[in-house]
């Protein structure tokens, strides 16, 4: 066996002796590459498929399980930024286990977990501590669990309640988010971190939480819209000017071309909250009939020349005749008092409003048109065209203005030069890459075809060379077997035997000759030159 391939060796040697230089590369290439696909392939198969053990670790549950892992020999993976955990699939339930057993994950960051632990031993400050530790470790879970948020830090200022103070201070909570790469929290994300913790703690209102990302800059402010998408009025006002441009852009576009026109819109916006309360009074009968009435007649006659006692009541019970508001007739002596009373049926009609903030004061819109691309079009016209599209008011003080100027092209120009620059340099630079891809093809096609004849010569030559030793080797054979018969019948039987050893060299001969066709024919000629 030893010799065997000890021969084999030696014949690829030989046969690499032989080739030329860039049959060598060849070879050597196309063996180096051959090499490198069966170990990637090798690593490919033996590689085991991960699946995630444990997801949204902390730091120190991550370093924990970590730990674990290299004590017990198992393979592992870290993915989204190390709070995943991931091990070979068919290792995971048998490994999660395991590390149940040792109490991983701990659940360090906090959550009601804590409040496992009291007893009856525990003060009331340890409670009210461990009680504000959970809300802050439950709320940091809720948070962690937003898209694109990785972690998060929740504090809660909760001020102890004061059963004899009239006032109680209002807790306060400040968030800290840190994003994934790439990501940024949206303004309705805020908004609902916000009230996402104000909800959780008793009286806690959405004003007094404070979220700041991991760059120190503030996200939430106080002077919030009235539930509105923006979290400040600068927001809010740059969104309603960036609405409106749209709507004119695209006007403009679609009449004067893209980039002949150019639109600027500026908006006043009312950030004022007012309520209004109005009450209104209208007659329930249009005919004016009462809703109540109340009549009161009085009528007295006496002796002639008298008058009727009247007056009125002093505080010790007498009558004071020095005042009256009565009718005396100065010849008939009598008195009369009459009293109406008439209420009227009304309709009362009562109305609260309040108007949100945001409502437009004004708005003004200025459009720029290039002279060369906007000769067709008037700009009257156009004015008409924005102010309905926008809905301008002239009563409220709205204003637009169309201009028609001519438009400083030379950016457009040099950005242009320089497009078509790059665009040539790439295709020059893809026609050499095709170029030097042709050639190495070419070259490659080349040496495979130099290598395809030079075999093709060298197997013709061993079939040759190995057919002309066994004709020799046959006629030899034949010439010395018809010999010896002629010399000497007995020998018959001998030249038998030494046929089955002459048939093993011819074989052993043949052999050689497949093997080493090179080294056969040199014999060859030299038996050749000798005859």
């Amino acid at each position: 066996m030893k010799d065997q391939i000890l021969q084999r060796l030696s014949a690829y040697q030989r046969s690499f002796s032989g080739f030329t230089a860039g049959q060598k590369v060849v070879a050597i290439l196309g063996t180096g590459a051959l090499l490198l696909a069966g170990v990637m392939v090798f690593r490919w198969v033996s590689q085991p498929d991960y699946a995630p053990l444990f997801s949204n670790l902390s730091s120190q549950d991550a370093s924990a399980v970590i730990e674990q892992l290299d004590s017990q020999g198992v393979n592992y993976k870290l993915s989204n930024g190390g709070d995943t955990v991931m091990v070979p699939r068919n290792d995971v339930y048998k490994t999660r286990i395991k590390l149940s057993g040792e109490g991983l994950p701990s659940g360090s960051d906090g959550g009601y977990s804590l409040l496992d632990k009291q007893d009856l031993s525990t003060s009331q400050f340890k409670e009210q501590t461990d009680y504000k530790r959970a809300m802050e470790g439950e709320l940091t879970k809720t948070i962690e669990a937003m898209d694109g948020v990785q972690s998060a830090v929740v504090h809660l200022a909760i001020p102890a309640k004061q059963v004899f103070a009239d006032k109680q201070d209002p807790p306060t909570a400040s968030v800290l988010v840190s994003t994934r790469p790439g990501d940024t929290l949206s303004p309705e994300q805020v908004q609902s971190v916000v009230h996402l913790v104000a909800a959780s703690i008793d009286g806690m209102d959405p004003e007094k939480v404070t979220v700041a990302d991991s760059t120190g800059k503030l996200l939430s402010t106080n002077d919030s819209l009235g539930g509105g998408a923006a979290t400040s009025r600068n927001q809010y006002v740059s969104d309603f000017q960036d609405a409106k441009h749209a709507q004119v852009q695209s006007l403009l576009d679609r009449v004067v071309g893209p980039g002949n026109s150019t639109t600027q819109v500026t908006a006043d916006l009312n950030f004022d909250k007012t309520v209004t309360e109005a009450r209104t009074y209208t007659a329930a009968d249009p005919k004016g009939l009462s809703l109540s009435s109340t009549k009161n007649t009085e009528d007295y006659t006496g002796p002639a020349g008298s008058s009727p006692a009247g007056g009125v009541v002093g505080p010790d019970g007498q009558m004071d005749t020095s005042t009256s508001s009565t009718s005396v007739g100065t010849t008939g002596s009598a008195y009369k008092k009459r009293s109406e009373t008439a209420d009227a049926a009304l309709n009362t009609k009562t109305e609260h409003r309040e108007a949100a903030p945001g409502g437009v004061e004004s708005l003004h819109v200025a459009v720029a048109l290039d002279r060369t691309a906007a000769a067709n079009n008037d700009p009257a016209e156009i004015e008409k065209m924005i102010s309905a599209a926008v809905g301008l008011d002239r009563k409220r003080g709205d204003s637009v203005r169309v201009s028609v100027l001519p438009f400083d092209r030379t950016a457009e120009k040099t950005a242009a030069k320089e497009v078509k620059a790059e665009a040539l340099a790439a295709a020059k630079a893809d026609r050499m890459n095709l170029f030097r891809n042709g050639a190495i093809g070419a070259l490659v096609l080349l040496g495979l075809l130099a290598a395809w004849l030079r075999g093709r010569r060298r197997n013709k030559q061993r079939q040759e060379a190995t057919t002309y030793v066994v004709e020799q080797l046959r006629n030899d054979a034949a010439r010395r077997d018809e010999e010896r018969t002629l010399e000497n019948p007995a020998t018959a039987l001998l030249s038998l035997e030494r046929g089955t050893e002459e048939q093993n060299v011819r074989e052993e001969l043949i052999a050689l000759v497949e093997n080493q066709p090179e080294d056969v024919a040199a014999l060859l000629r030299g038996w050749l030159v000798e005859r």
